[in-house]
């Protein structure tokens, strides 16, 4: 469950691939900085400052050796209490980027591992191995997430259920939007909610 009193050690993912100024930044930004003030202990990471092949070649046949920036990120996740990831929607999933970095550090033996009889063949189900840890996704779209949901089901999903859940992260998500041309008292009402879950460590 989430503890809101608890000091937490806090991974934040900026997942847009953009390192200038954005509103995924500038969102991730303001949480670090409500985060820290309140005691919690925050590493934060950029995709598009990380240096990494995003492409997994052979699937799980073969492991790709970690890059040291993958490394540290894995690292931190382990050690974490709390995972927070900022990203922009793009065509209802992550940017290609972020997908990469998850294709490659999410591995067997460090967010899961399948069972298998005593032969090594797989049975049914698999044990999470980041179990214990919240996270919360923070997704900013360009149309408003409601009708995004509508046309389109839940674009959180594969984020969220598929690779947080499935590691054993009880995860929780915010959807901002339309973010394209956001009056300024709508992004300053985006902006005091994700202060307020930095502070909380949410």
């Amino acid at each position: 469950m989430f503890n809101n009193r608890a000091k937490k050690k806090i991974v934040l993912l900026v997942g847009h691939p953009d390192t200038g100024q954005t509103h995924t930044r500038e969102l991730a930004v303001l949480y670090e900085a409500a985060a820290k003030k309140a005691g919690h202990e925050v590493q934060k990471f950029h995709v598009g400052e990380m240096h990494f092949d995003p492409i997994l070649y052979k699937g799980y046949k073969v492991i790709q050796p970690l890059e040291p920036d993958l490394q540290k990120l894995q690292d931190a996740i382990r050690q974490c209490d709390h995972f927070v990831v900022l990203y922009p929607n793009w065509w209802c999933t992550m940017p290609a980027l972020l997908k990469g970095l998850f294709d490659r550090i999410w591995l067997p033996g460090f967010a899961f591992t399948m069972r298998k009889n005593k032969q090594g063949v797989r049975t049914v189900g698999w044990d999470k191995l980041l179990k214990g840890k919240t996270a919360r996704v923070i997704v900013l779209s360009g149309t408003h997430p409601l009708l995004v949901r509508l046309f389109f089901g839940n674009y959180t999903n594969e984020l969220a259920r598929g690779v947080l859940w499935f590691a054993g992260f009880n995860v929780r998500t915010t959807c901002f939007g339309p973010s394209e041309h956001a009056p300024e008292w709508k992004l300053n009402s985006w902006r005091r909610q994700v202060i307020r879950l930095g502070r909380l460590g949410e």
